[in-house]
């Protein structure tokens, strides 16, 4: 793929200062990607790799990150900028955009996804930084995910897909295949059921559909996402009966649940996997293992006993590729110095014009003090929050805060975002600044606990959270000249959101009973 597709600003990025999957001497450490890229799949097109994982309602969603040896990736951009309902105008977890499948078919990108409550949805793109075009509905209907794209040799087009228990009244562990039109923008008919696990491989879905050697190759997980296995069904018919083999699973390894991927070759005719592992707060994070073709079945990871099926392996040489390509890391610091957010930045619902604003010359980002939904709402019913993925086991987050309330009834700051979660923010009552921690775990109230409250000499603030393995513990603090920082609160240990991991970021926010008008200044974020 010619380098023209890739934007100038990718390969400028920093590298990370907290996970680094290069070792940098032909090896590499896994995960190669310790951050929340849940569902992943990625596809090979010339000698670049493209990957896209599941953004479920965090916009702009569908990530795309670019690499040249499968070790190193970049954020180039997202797939979806805007989700195609209203409803998402407000926070929806868990719902959106579910374990999406990356496609190139005649000179064209492809993403499928599956909505749970609203069907199957395609984007395509002849750049994979973009612009894709708008979301469009392939299979309406409810409880169908994972959908996977194939084109056959003979042109035609096929998807196949799995089934959400909880939209089906509990129908799922069953695969699906569907024809559609060749231009895979309507599906032909009602499908036929090509595979039922219900006996041998529980609750499988996530399907990714190849062929080779005359077989047609069916890569699905099963078992569940933090106890499961990678399984392959294969099949010389594209209707079945199908074959089922378990290639890929935790065995005497510290890996759990691996599984749900994509199978890629490189140019030198060597195979690779890409899955991923549950981490709780952490997110699924992603890991790389080699591939190797016996008798027509792929063995994933180290097979020791030689049955066939493997396990990870947490360190490994790095695949063989032409040439010689550097470090690179996705996105995590912010220095708010461009016109544009970094990539690595997600609102938790379809954002609004009046959220933030980044102007040229400035180097700061402004967000304003959004109006909750209601009063003493909690900050999971923030659309506005401006969060990033954990990007390691271990790091600091660091923002400088200026704080322009014009108002009392307005707060901003640091949140350690989840189901449950902690926030740090600077607010103003009777001419006054003070900071003040608050948790917030779901239950009958619903409402925020205040923990801990602490005097502030002005308007400005230096806050900080550092987060530490191996239960995501966060301890907050802060700082009044970004030099000694003070803690603030307990250990508090971050949750997982729904069916996402924990997130870091920043928000500004107002009770709806203030009076219009705040904004707050963050003058850069730093990953360490």
């Amino acid at each position: 793929m010619a380098r023209e597709l890739i934007p100038s600003n990718a390969s400028a990025n920093a590298i990370s200062k907290v996970w680094v999957a290069d070792n940098g001497d032909g090896t590499y450490k896994n995960p190669i990607l310790y951050a929340d890229y849940s569902d992943p799949d990625a596809i090979r097109v010339g000698d670049d790799y493209y990957m896209t994982a599941s953004s479920f309602t965090c916009i702009p969603g569908l990530p795309i990150l670019h690499s040249r040896d499968l070790v190193n990736w970049t954020l180039i951009g997202h797939a979806v900028q805007r989700y195609p309902n209203d409803l998402f105008d407000r926070p929806q977890h868990g719902k959106g955009i579910w374990a999406p499948a990356i496609r190139y078919h005649n000179n064209l990108f492809y993403i499928f996804w599956g909505d749970p409550d609203m069907g199957i949805y395609r984007v395509r793109a002849k750049n994979p930084a973009g612009p894709w075009d708008e979301p469009l509905l392939v299979v309406p209907g409810q409880g169908l995910i994972d959908p996977c794209p194939f084109w056959d040799d003979d042109g035609r087009a096929y998807i196949v897909h799995g089934w959400a228990g909880s939209r089906t009244n509990g129908f799922n562990s069953v695969l699906t295949l569907r024809q559609m039109t060749p231009d895979a923008s309507a599906a032909i008919g009602q499908g036929k059921h090509i595979f039922d696990g219900h006996e041998t491989q529980p609750t499988i879905e996530g399907p990714k559909f190849y062929k080779r050697n005359g077989y047609y190759y069916i890569f699905a997980p099963a078992g569940g996402v933090a106890t499961g296995w990678q399984t392959v069904l294969r099949s010389k018919q594209i209707t079945g009966p199908y074959e089922e083999k378990i290639v890929l699973a935790q065995g005497s390894t510290p890996v759990n649940g691996p599984h749900q991927g994509a199978w890629v070759d490189t140019p030198l005719r060597k195979h690779w996997f890409i899955h991923f592992q549950d981490c709780d707060a952490y997110g699924r994070v992603v890991h790389l293992q080699q591939l190797n073709w016996i008798d027509d079945w792929p063995v994933i990871g180290i097979d020791k006993d030689g049955d066939g099926k493997g396990e990870p392996a947490l360190t490994e040489h790095k695949p063989l590729i032409r040439g010689i390509h550097p470090i690179t890391t996705p996105q995590e610091s912010d220095e708010f110095d461009s016109d544009t957010l970094g990539l690595q930045w997600q609102w938790q619902a379809n954002p609004k014009l009046t959220w933030y604003c980044l102007l040229p010359g400035k180097t700061h980002l402004r967000l304003f003090a959004e109006k909750l939904p209601a009063e003493k709402a909690p900050l999971t019913e923030a659309g506005n929050l401006l969060l990033q993925k954990f990007p390691a086991p271990t790091f600091t987050a660091t923002t400088q805060v200026k704080f322009t309330p014009q108002w009392d009834g307005k707060r901003a700051g640091l949140v350690i975002m989840g189901e449950e979660y902690v926030s740090l923010s600077i607010t103003k009552a009777k001419n006054s600044f003070s900071l003040v921690l608050h948790t917030y775990k779901p239950g009958d109230e619903n409402i925020e606990t205040i923990i801990a409250e602490q005097p502030l000499p002005g308007d400005t603030v230096y806050l900080r959270v550092k987060v530490t393995a191996p239960k995501a513990g966060c301890q907050f603090s802060y700082s009044l000249d970004g030099q000694q920082y003070n803690d603030i609160g307990t250990l508090f240990q971050a949750k997982p959101g729904k069916w996402i991991g924990a997130k870091v970021g920043l928000f500004c926010i107002s009770e709806p009973s203030a009076r219009n008008g705040g904004y707050t200044d963050f003058d850069w974020f730093r990953i360490e």
